[in-house]
């Protein structure tokens, strides 16, 4: 395009930690939601050992946005180079590549670039705007984790309940689509105010009740996918967590609905004290945080498994539910 604008952008990080262990942080997309506050959700099409294909969702400048991405990955040099398959407006293309620095010390310095052409000048300064802050709170959490002098694996941990109901698939999605009927329906939510622009992308905000009686908030942005699929990133997650992330999956079975609710969390050490008590280990903050959620999750499962057999017995109209549909 004549009239389009380009820019290079460049952010670094030096953390206190291998590069080694930063690039794997990096390489691994799935834990993206869990670890980077823009990252929504990620669908892996492609993943081999040197090259991956995934659809991303991500919060930019405030509004949910998705592209299809390519990665090529060099274990042996520590550089992953990307590309956007697909740009949309005002992009007219954008990649770039992460480089993993050896220093003294034992420490790596992270650079970040990004390469980029825009429609415009005025669209170039916003997305550059855009494009900066995300780098940044990116190369902050890889610091953040990577200095923490814990096995990543350790730190963030993955976990998941399947359960097997009587009823369809597409009324238990129903039941999770619908949160803003959750204070009618489950125990543990007291308040849910739930917004939704545009269709399937929604916004929540949820109270709910602790062991002890206290009552903990926590917004999420939640996808949805309808009758299949719902995941969700929280936007600010509890001390204990520096992130958390999930999804909930719907499948019919001969005899009736298998779904499984999904769990990725990212451990803060330093608050185990302060929320578990003195002593506690990392240990003990992954199976406080297993049971826990764990229990949540098969809570709403078990009151999910009673309305769709409810409405296998008594149906009352078609399931409601919107649809993302994948830019491939």
């Amino acid at each position: 395009m004549s009239n389009s604008r380009q820019r290079t952008m460049v952010n670094s990080h030096v953390i206190s930690a291998p590069p080694q262990a930063v690039y794997d942080l990096v390489a691994d997309v799935t834990r993206w939601p869990t670890i980077f506050a823009p990252s929504l959700y990620i669908l892996p099409l492609e993943l081999a050992e040197h090259a991956e294909r995934f659809q991303l969702w991500a919060l930019v400048n405030g509004q949910v946005k998705t592209w299809v991405s390519r990665r090529t990955l060099d274990s042996q040099q520590l550089r992953i180079s990307f590309a956007q398959e697909h740009t949309q407006p005002p992009f007219v293309s954008m990649g770039g590549e992460w480089e993993f620095h050896s220093l003294p010390g034992n420490r790596a310095e992270v650079v970040l670039t990004h390469h980029f052409r825009t429609i415009d000048g005025e669209s170039l300064d916003a997305v550059t705007a855009a494009v900066d802050h995300n780098s940044e709170q990116e190369l902050t959490a890889l610091g953040r984790l990577g200095q923490l002098g814990h096995p990543i694996d350790d730190v963030v941990l993955s976990f998941e309940d399947t359960v097997h109901l009587d009823g369809a698939a597409a009324d238990a999605y129903r039941f999770v689509y619908r949160s803003d009927e959750w204070p009618q329906r489950l125990s543990h939510v007291s308040r849910v105010v739930l917004h939704e622009e545009p269709p399937g992308v929604q916004d929540m905000e949820m109270d709910t009740l602790t062991a002890d009686g206290s009552t903990h908030t926590t917004r999420s942005i939640r996808l949805c996918f309808a009758a299949e699929r719902i995941v969700y990133k929280q936007l600010v997650p509890p001390a204990l967590l520096f992130g958390h992330s999930g999804g909930w999956t719907f499948t019919d079975g001969a005899d009736g609905a298998l779904v499984t609710a999904r769990h990725t969390v990212a451990i803060n050490p330093a608050a185990i004290s302060e929320i578990l008590g003195r002593n506690r280990t990392l240990a003990d903050a992954r199976k406080f945080l297993r049971t826990a959620l764990g229990a949540n999750s098969r809570a709403t499962l078990a009151h999910a498994g009673a309305y769709a057999q409810s409405r296998t017995r008594s149906p009352s109209g078609e399931s409601r539910g919107m649809n993302i549909t994948p830019h491939v």
